[in-house]
């Protein structure tokens, strides 16, 4: 495999490796966590130590970064590999573009950093930042290069990963008002069950997506193929 193999094998590498044993801790402990409250408000004692709650958070705050991260990783590739191949081509990608790209990388980044660093009493600047963040990736993932499967977008892993990322950025932005709030906490108990489904469709999907991408030296052959009447060669 080339460089550019391995450099797209990233994405699912730091998937498996990082953030879905990060999506089992969590959810491990968010369970354990809601157990507890309830043992707690039943009035009685619970086998579960206190510090489940904090346990919780604080990997709840490592996955969100996780996940961001991910797919800055997931769409950079791909617009990356886009813009060096159309710079050897007779139509380049504006060099405009390119620094605007570059800016909304940082941009984001910067934002979701901004967004960890907000205090609780910060809420406008909480739900500022949160906005940002998700703008940022958005606006990203709709470059030239990365492929949504938007003809199948029920089934898209690129869909599925942008709102599961969207989820987790609210999720970090509602954090301090579930102390406050149960409607709050529901909100928070909801956004994180639907991200919960939608990382099990990315794990269908990115599998689906993996056995569809060839190696660099085969892209000629398999991309010159028919996908609609799904024939290849003469």
């Amino acid at each position: 495999m080339t460089i550019n193999d391995w450099l797209r094998l990233m994405h699912p590498i730091l998937a498996v490796s990082v953030v879905f044993p990060l999506i089992g801790m969590v959810t491990y402990f968010a369970n354990q966590t809601r157990q507890r409250r309830l043992t707690v408000q039943a009035k009685e004692k619970s086998k579960i130590p206190p510090i489940v709650g904090k346990e919780h958070v604080n990997l709840g705050k490592w996955l969100t970064g996780s996940v961001v991260g991910l797919t800055l990783v997931g769409v950079g590739h791909p617009i990356i590999k886009n813009i060096v191949k159309k710079a050897a081509t007779d139509s380049p990608v504006p060099q405009g573009t390119v620094i605007f790209i570059a800016i909304m990388f940082l941009f984001t980044i910067a934002s979701v950093v901004c967004l960890y660093r907000a205090t609780a009493p910060q809420k406008l600047w909480r739900g500022v930042f949160a906005a940002l963040s998700t703008a940022g990736l958005w606006i990203l993932g709709s470059q030239d290069g990365v492929f949504r499967r938007t003809y199948e977008w029920q089934v898209s892993h690129y869909y599925y990963g942008m709102v599961a990322a969207t989820l987790m950025i609210i999720s970090l932005a509602i954090l301090p008002e579930i102390y406050k709030s149960k409607t709050w906490r529901k909100v928070h108990i909801a956004l994180n069950c639907i991200a919960l489904l939608l990382f099990i469709g990315q794990g269908i999907t990115g599998t689906r997506d993996l056995l569809e991408i060839p190696l660099s030296w085969q892209e000629p052959f398999v991309f010159g193929c028919d996908f609609v009447n799904k024939t290849c060669g003469g």
